[in-house]
């Protein structure tokens, strides 16, 4: 077993293989190998999302590594499973602090499944509806605006 410690203090207990699909704690526990029982310290991980991190962890513990042309093949946003849909099914902010989380973490698949999610989010909707969804102020003045469209103008759907 191997003890984590949320930034917020909460201690948790996760099984070895759980815990190493985090790159960074596999290299962690490599360093200072299997004597230290010292908890592993994660600063920019809140208890809430640690425990999303593991529930992710432990639910695909036996999912095998792709070969990289498989790999490639999952780039698209459209092929997530079911569970994985339902995991990610939160509010706003659950959903990028667990993308921060795993991005901090080097959990490839999790980093994967948040910025699909996130691209899903976005998918056909117009820079307004962006800004809304996202709650993001438009700083730009007309005409600085005005001028990102007429530069950006080839990448519009017309």
């Amino acid at each position: 077993m191997v003890k984590l410690t949320s930034s917020d203090g909460q201690e948790v207990s996760v099984p070895k293989e759980i815990a190493c699909q985090s790159v960074l704690i596999k290299n962690m526990l490599e360093d200072v190998g299997e004597a230290d029982d010292q908890p592993i310290p994660l600063p920019n991980v809140s208890g809430p999302i640690l425990a999303k991190v593991i529930e992710y962890a432990t639910h695909h513990k036996d999912d095998p590594p792709l070969p990289p042309e498989e790999e490639a093949k999952l780039k698209s946003s459209e092929d997530i499973d079911e569970w994985d849909r339902e995991f990610t099914n939160v509010d706003q902010g659950t959903l990028f602090e667990l993308i921060l989380a795993s991005n901090y973490l080097d959990m490839k698949g999790l980093l994967d499944l948040g910025c699909k999610t996130v691209a899903n989010m976005i998918k056909g909707k117009t820079v307004e509806e962006i800004r809304k969804t996202f709650n993001i102020q438009n700083d730009f003045t007309p005409e600085e605006e005005e001028q990102i469209r007429k530069e950006n103008e080839w990448c519009e759907d017309r």
